[in-house]
């Protein structure tokens, strides 16, 4: 059966992330229900793998916390986006986290919509 492997980076402390963090995980989850629905007939099995980045990582560099990687290549290269950064609060301190810009918008949060698209692109390319 084939695979299609999602791994989602955040930071974690004492079981708190911040709200781009952990909305970001609400919408990864629901984007993981739709693309099991669309893969199963096609034999395609889907996974996701949550990866933890602790405060001491973090620190070292804070954009590899909310990254999506999808069957090895991060969204932003499934669907020619780019990275960018704003400033984060609570958990995360007046550190710059990571962000997305869409068509000149930067989305802090990664929405359902391009989690699903990117997931679908990987799926094509596997056939």
């Amino acid at each position: 059966m084939e695979r299609l492997s999602i791994k989602w980076r955040h930071l974690e402390i004492n079981g708190e992330t911040c709200l781009r963090c952990s909305e970001t995980g609400k919408e990864l989850n629901k984007a993981i229900n739709l693309l099991k629905e669309v893969a199963k007939p096609l034999g395609v099995e889907v996974s996701l793998e949550e990866e933890i980045i602790g405060p001491e990582d973090f620190k070292l560099n804070p954009l590899k916390s909310n990254e999506i990687w999808i069957n090895g290549r991060l969204l932003e290269e499934w669907l020619g986006l780019k990275n960018t950064s704003t400033k984060c609060c609570d958990v995360c301190g007046d550190f710059y986290c990571r962000a997305i810009e869409v068509e000149g918008e930067v989305q802090e949060i990664i929405p359902y919509e391009l989690i699903v698209r990117a997931g679908l692109k990987a799926l094509w390319e596997s056939f």
